[in-house]
């Protein structure tokens, strides 16, 4: 059993991250305190085997159509500024800040 440790998100909703190991950038569209995935999908996909205790990461991964779930160890923040490109950002988003990040819909706040 996994012990569920509230832990401060180093990340924010909106903000624009980039994946150190598999180098991509995205847009965080939610966060967990810690892991809430299976045993089973964390087995067969996070290979690293990140801390679980720590905060994971819903991001919608520029230029590609899917979102991934990414622990917080991965990911840093993105240097470019520049919009992400995914059919969902205005789903989750209203407007683009030019500083990186994005201000969610007011039906998400």
């Amino acid at each position: 059993m996994t012990n569920k440790v509230n832990q401060k998100a180093q990340f924010k909703l909106g903000q624009i991250v980039y994946h150190t190991k598999f180098r991509y950038r995205g847009v965080i569209v939610d966060a967990d305190p810690y892991f809430q995935g299976t045993d089973e999908w964390y087995e067969n996909v996070a290979k690293s085997k990140p801390d679980k205790n720590k905060p994971w990461y819903h991001v919608l991964v520029h230029g590609q159509g899917n979102e991934t779930y990414v622990a917080e160890s991965n990911l840093s923040t993105d240097t470019s500024n520049d919009p992400i490109d995914h059919p969902f950002v205005e789903v989750f988003f209203d407007e683009y800040d030019e500083s990186g990040e994005y201000s969610l819909k007011q039906t998400f706040n």
